[in-house]
């Protein structure tokens, strides 16, 4: 492996991040990682290397801030080969009781916070003609779960965004990824990872039974995170990186099951479907 590459990761400090920043490290890499609290993140890591490591305490819900990482990041390694847009977090409940603000609130990390950081690292693999970005989005932005309406909105804007920004950046020699798993053992359902919204209407039983199944599942979800971390390592080094990355025997499994059922939909309203254009 090129362990030459600077790696830039946000949301290191605990689950998914904080595994990958570690399994770098041990490679040989070069890292910053971003999280809301810098001396938190160097404790998690354990590693005082400043040649190698670069704890940055970001609040990316900032532009400001999300630049001043970026500027940072240059100065210490002089070049951003690997982004890695990780940070977020879920959410379930009904739609109903969830609130405006605590809509946007989820939107502003786990989809406006990828798209700023990625907007502001543009610039520096543009001139670089290289790069590699990888947004972490979840196969619940592509086959959804009751009660897990907003969470998935956000997972599915994160999907669409990262097709498009490959095909308008592919000219630079800058590639893009997005990973979708399904449930890795890690600190996702708990609470400083996961907003539960608890119903109390009546009803709502397939949200209610949802939630109760997933919450039970913490601490025994099939996903290794080590594996993962070393599968986003892999994917630097191809030539032809996927598009879409699904993680895990049920992300597989869920993903198949849809694309089935949707070319099935497809073919079954396919006179209705053309039947709209001008004759």
């Amino acid at each position: 492996m090129n362990t030459s590459k600077v790696w830039y990761v946000t949301g290191a400090s605990q689950g998914l991040g904080l595994t990958l920043i570690k399994k770098l490290l041990d490679s040989g890499y070069r890292v910053a990682a971003t999280s809301r609290d810098a001396h938190t993140l160097s404790h998690a890591v354990g590693l005082i290397d400043s040649d190698r490591f670069l704890p940055l305490a970001v609040d990316l819900t900032n532009e400001d801030c999300i630049d001043e990482s970026i500027r940072q990041t240059l100065a210490a390694f002089g070049r951003i080969d690997v982004v890695v847009n990780n940070a977020g977090y879920g959410m379930a409940g009904t739609v109903e009781e969830i609130t405006e603000q605590e809509i946007r609130n989820i939107f502003n990390v786990n989809v406006f916070a990828t798209v700023n950081v990625v907007k502001r690292v543009l610039p520096v693999m543009r001139s670089q003609l290289s790069g590699y970005i990888i947004n972490v989005g979840s196969v619940a932005g592509f086959v959804g779960a009751p009660g897990w309406s907003v969470y998935s909105a956000t997972k599915a804007a994160v999907a669409a965004f990262s097709e498009v920004i490959a095909l308008d950046v592919k000219g630079f020699g800058i590639k893009v990824t997005v990973v979708e798993p399904s449930g890795f053992r890690t600190g996702f359902l708990t609470e400083s990872s996961l907003a539960i919204i608890t119903s109390k209407i009546e009803g709502y039983e397939a949200v209610k039974n949802t939630q109760d199944r997933y919450l039970s599942a913490n601490g025994q979800q099939p996903g290794n995170p080590g594996r993962a971390a070393e599968i986003f390592m892999e994917l630097t080094e191809s030539q032809d990186p996927p598009m879409h990355l699904f993680l895990g025997n049920d992300a597989y499994n869920r993903a198949s099951g849809k694309l089935t059922d949707m070319a099935a939909e497809l073919e079954q309203w396919k006179a209705t479907t053309i039947g709209a254009d001008f004759k």
